[in-house]
């Protein structure tokens, strides 16, 4: 049997691997680093990631991608069985050591035996297709290679879509003031380990405030160059002074909102707060919660410095910005991510349009089985849509937009992907649930449904693998 491709080792093609190769299937991994690096890699290893917290929330039962971490775990995921083991503390949300989580992935799939590793750069898909039992999973995600992706465009005949996604910067924790900064989780949420308080808040007064969004306008951007020019920003991932044209207000109810938070020198909970969060095992590391940012590096530094307790701030890593890319799915996969002009191809990943370091890891999980099914003679049906999985996957080749007008735009999982449920109206004493409470109700009904629905497609007619 030939072995199967897979383009790319980030987040999907790791997992896409590591699917084949348990369910028996022997792959060729291609990854190009460092053979030829990219703007946002500084490693070679697989599965890097850009901020330890790229993997949000670890609630199932009320974030609908806590419930993905929880749909993966049960399907063997070979991403979240090593970010559970490079855990650091975040509160309710699943933070890593990213050098250690990297480091754990590319050992797991160099030391596989039905993976082999090929570093060299796979510059047209067309030379990994030679005959008709060729098979190519393409997972090399927005930093795809000019070269291979004017090899997508010819292969798909569609002109690929493009977004920013921007970087936050990471401060020295042994340069943060404590004496300004303290750490508290909101309203005192406990983690996964009882920890109360995974964040670091830098509070700020009203004039300190307006001071900060001022300063934070009028500094110097990057300079976008031509190819990026008219390129959208992804709403979840706006950089913070493109919030902060938004109005005076916009931070302050956004990613500086100080809600459940109380100054322990006063009492009182803030005008408006920072947040940094752990970024390493080792606690030296802490990111700034929702600032990425397009600002210059030499401003970055000054503004950022406005920052009551970060005076003294010392940078380990400043913002950044660069462009995703993504093709039109719905238009161009078939419902289990093969290219409909051409069926020994798959995407997986962000490059189709999904958001987020999870949800691409999810579509490489699903593009290896459905892969692995396809060579090993078992068939294989999408996860049901009732799941985060096969919401996910449905939001990517639903079609809802295919021939039709519109725009289809990358989307991180959420619970509206979901079909309706009959939540609980009354709580179990019989009184009326209302507002939040009627929301939490509504969103634990979608996870305990999805999470039934999910061990039936795991079921006994799943192979083991």
């Amino acid at each position: 049997m030939k072995p199967v491709h897979v383009v790319g080792a980030g987040l999907a093609g790791s997992e896409a691997a590591w699917a084949l190769a348990q369910a028996g299937v022997a792959v060729v991994l291609h990854e190009m680093r460092p053979t030829r690096m990219t703007d946002a890699h500084k490693t070679d290893k697989f599965a890097e990631l850009v901020c330890s917290n790229s993997f949000r929330s670890d609630d199932w039962r009320s974030n609908a991608v806590g419930l993905l971490h929880a749909e993966l775990r049960r399907a063997n995921s070979l991403v979240m069985r090593c970010g559970d083991a490079a855990q650091v503390p975040a509160g309710s949300a699943l933070a890593v050591d990213r050098d250690v989580f990297a480091g754990a992935v590319t050992a797991a799939l160099q030391d596989h035996p039905l993976i082999s590793i090929d570093r060299m750069e796979v510059r047209s898909l067309n030379a990994l297709l030679n005959d008709a039992e060729d098979s190519t999973i393409f997972c090399t995600g927005p930093l795809t290679s000019p070269a291979l992706a004017d090899s997508v465009r010819t292969l798909t005949g569609e002109d690929s879509l493009a977004f920013f996604d921007a970087i936050a910067p990471i401060v020295f924790a042994d340069s943060i003031d404590f004496e300004v900064a303290w750490k508290q989780s909101r309203y005192d949420k406990e983690g996964p380990g009882g920890d109360k308080a995974a964040y670091i808040n830098c509070p700020m007064d009203q004039r300190q405030y307006e001071g900060f969004v001022a300063a934070l306008l009028a500094g110097p951007k990057t300079e976008f160059r031509e190819w990026e020019k008219n390129t959208p920003y992804f709403e979840g991932c706006l950089p913070i002074e493109v919030m902060a044209e938004r109005g005076m207000d916009t931070l302050r109810f956004g990613p500086m909102k100080p809600v459940g938070l109380s100054d322990p020198r006063t009492g009182a909970r803030p005008y408006a707060v920072v947040q940094l969060r752990q970024d390493n095992k080792l606690g030296t590391l802490f990111n700034m919660v929702g600032f990425q940012t397009k600002l210059k590096y030499a401003a970055q530094e000054h503004v950022f410095r406005m920052i009551p307790g970060l005076e003294n701030a010392r940078f380990a890593r400043l913002g950044g910005i660069h462009r995703n890319t993504f093709i039109n799915s719905p238009k161009l996969l078939d419902e289990t991510l093969r290219l409909k002009a051409e069926p020994r191809v798959r995407f997986a990943g962000q490059v189709t349009g999904v958001e987020g370091y999870v949800e691409s890891a999810a579509m490489g999980l699903l593009a290896g089985r459905f892969a692995a099914a396809e060579r090993t003679g078992a068939p294989l049906a999408p996860p049901p849509a009732e799941t985060a999985l096969g919401a996910l996957l449905a939001h990517v080749t639903g079609g809802h937009i295919a021939d039709g007008g519109g725009s289809f735009q990358p989307m991180n999982v959420n619970f509206g992907l979901f079909p309706a449920i009959d939540a609980p109206t009354h709580d179990g004493a019989g009184k009326r649930l209302k507002g939040e409470e009627r929301g939490r109700a509504k969103r634990l009904a979608l996870a305990e449904r999805a999470l039934s629905r999910l061990e039936h497609w795991l079921g006994p007619s799943m192979p083991s693998w």
